[in-house]
């Protein structure tokens, strides 16, 4: 289905990726303290929205 240089570019590409993504986090990681102080309501607000939504769609 696939062939060699394509599996060996997958695996490739899903490694570097993955390291990537662990060091970008790791150097942003004291930031996003500071930066995103509060984010937590607004998630708990928009899935009390989405629940509200969800209901309302059932009940009518």
């Amino acid at each position: 289905m696939f062939s060699t240089g394509q599996l060996i570019f997958a695996l490739f590409f899903i490694v570097s990726f993955t390291f990537a993504i662990i060091y970008s986090y790791k150097k942003d990681k004291q930031k996003s303290k500071q930066y995103f102080k509060g984010s937590f309501w607004v998630l708990i607000g928009f899935l009390i929205f989405v629940s509200l939504l969800v209901g309302l769609k059932s009940i009518v």
